[in-house]
């Protein structure tokens, strides 16, 4: 019958299929055999990097001082044991920029003042209600700032630090007109006064004797001279006394050189070198000991 026989090829092709394809579950291969990735092997901890040091920790530090303190003072007098220091001018310089950072000028009060005729300063002035505490405070405050205080005699402005209100003063110092050799196409002397200095470096002088303008013509001519870190390197090198071992008839030899008859050193043309300018003399001279020439010209 056809209905039979077509149902039976219904249940034939069923059987085909059966037997063509196996189970889902023969299929599947086995769990056994499935091959698995290897666990990757764990990753050792690194340890952190330093962190860069600041530039201005690696930074060299420069050969010459950055910051000056620049000062002059007025006094009464020479002498530090009987006269006083009656005016204190300050300037606080930027030697990279060739800049003035601030200034500072105040006057301590005296009674009497004999050395009027030459800085003319009035006492009855000294006197006068002024803040100068305070401007003592601001130049203390301009000091610690300082790498280097610079003066023009530095030997004579030093000895009065540390006497009445002044602080002492610890740092190093360096004379503009001892220990600064300046360009020979200025055409100075050995020891050039602040007026010449400046006249020299196209600074124009109009006042002299008081402690600020004083200040204010040495800034001035650092901010014009290019060479100026190369001549505070130099001026710092150590120096000692050298007597010049001339006969009476070479004296203009040391003169010229800038060694000065009868100062510091009694009876003798004396200067302050380092070893390296006073093995450029053209002349002989001898190291002398401080203390010796202060007991022979005691």
């Amino acid at each position: 019958m056809q209905g039979e026989a077509g149902t039976g090829s219904a249940w034939e092709q069923v059987d085909l299929l059966s037997f063509a394809a196996p189970p889902l579950a023969q299929a599947a291969a086995p769990v056994s055999s499935v091959e698995l990735e290897p666990e990757p092997e764990p990753v050792p901890e690194l340890e952190p990097e330093p962190e860069p040091e600041p530039a201005a920790a690696t930074a060299a530090a420069p050969g010459y001082p950055q910051l000056l303190l620049i000062l002059d003072t007025e006094t009464t007098g020479l002498d530090p044991q009987r006269d006083q220091c009656i005016e204190v001018g300050a300037v606080l310089f930027d030697v990279a920029h060739r800049a003035v950072l601030s200034q500072v000028s105040f006057l301590l009060p005296c009674d009497d003042n004999p050395a009027r005729p030459v800085n003319g300063i009035d006492p009855a002035v000294t006197r006068q209600p002024q803040p100068w505490p305070q401007a003592l405070q601001c130049f203390e405050a301009m000091l610690a700032a300082a790498d280097l205080v610079v003066a023009h005699n530095a030997a004579f402005d030093r000895q009065w630090f540390g006497l009445g209100p002044l602080p002492a003063i610890t740092k190093p110092w360096l004379c503009s007109m001892e220990d600064l050799r300046w360009p020979a196409d200025k055409r100075l002397r050995s020891n050039p006064s602040v007026r010449d200095l400046a006249l020299a470096y196209g600074v124009p002088v109009w006042a002299a004797h008081r402690a600020l303008t004083d200040c204010l013509y040495i800034a001035q001519v650092f901010e014009r001279c290019p060479e100026l870190e190369q001549l505070l390197q130099a001026g710092l090198e150590p120096r000692r006394l050298y007597r010049a071992r001339l006969s009476y008839e070479e004296r203009h030899k040391a003169r010229e050189a800038g060694f000065r008859w009868n100062e510091p050193l009694s009876g003798a043309w004396s200067r302050r070198l380092s070893e390296r300018e006073a093995a450029l003399l053209s002349f002989p001279v001898v190291a002398v000991d401080d203390d010796a020439a202060q007991r022979r010209t005691a």
